[in-house]
């Protein structure tokens, strides 16, 4: 069978786990430069940590458009 390949880089999981440990501390922060206010939710932390990712030049698939 043919492994399937990585739709986001192992770096880029890593980050989103980062984002995710400070979200559940209470310690992730929206906005840029972190200027904005609690993150509320589990998603928006996700969201936070790829963004950061892709900032970072990680592998991670563009954002969808509607």
């Amino acid at each position: 069978m043919a492994k399937k390949k990585r739709k986001y880089s192992r770096s880029a999981s890593k980050e989103v786990g980062q984002e995710i440990h400070d979200y559940k501390r209470g310690k992730a922060k929206s906005g840029p430069g972190g200027k904005g206010g609690k993150v509320k939710s589990r998603k928006q932390a996700i969201a936070i940590g790829l963004s950061k990712a892709r900032k970072k030049g990680k592998k991670v698939p563009r954002k969808k458009r509607l």
